[in-house]
């Protein structure tokens, strides 16, 4: 992904309002971010917890959507696998988002997806999710991050019809 700017990202919201757009919570470490790396750019509100945003990029344009966390169940000691990335992790580590449709119908999409969003780095072997997180594979790299790719833009099509 190439690097984008906080003003990028506020414009690219397709489900929320340009006053939500204008008020969530931008990253700061923006500069930092390893954006060779990443398929997308994804982050928690670090002052909402069950708020987090995914932007990316779409067809010719860039995306964002603004998700919602679904209320997770005390006590699950199981596997859950990312429907994105297909990491496995135990516990809170995937979690069900929500994102509002554009349609404007009042309904909802959502997938079970790394609760971090951290998929592009889980991905590639950046970030650690433990023993058992990424099940071997035949694939290459590139056709992982293929399938990811092709995983959020499926997401988002969902979010945008």
């Amino acid at each position: 992904m190439r690097p984008i700017s906080e003003r990028e990202i506020r414009a690219s919201f397709v489900n929320c309002t340009k006053g939500e757009a204008k008020r969530l919570v931008i990253p700061r470490d923006l500069d930092a971010r390893p954006w060779d790396d990443l398929d997308f750019l994804g982050w928690q509100d670090p002052s909402f917890p069950g708020r987090a945003y995914l932007v990316a990029e779409h067809g010719d344009r860039l995306v964002g959507v603004a998700l919602r966390r679904a209320t997770p169940h005390a006590g699950h000691a199981r596997r859950s696998m990312c429907s994105l990335c297909l990491t496995t992790h135990t516990g809170d580590g995937v979690a069900l988002l929500t994102a509002r449709r554009t349609s404007g119908d009042g309904n909802s999409v959502g997938a079970y997806i790394c609760t971090d969003l951290a998929c592009s780095l889980y991905l590639r072997g950046k970030k650690d999710v433990g023993p058992g997180g990424r099940m071997p594979e035949s694939l290459t790299l590139e056709e992982k991050i293929d399938r990811t790719a092709a995983n959020v833009t499926e997401f988002l099509q969902k979010v945008t019809q």
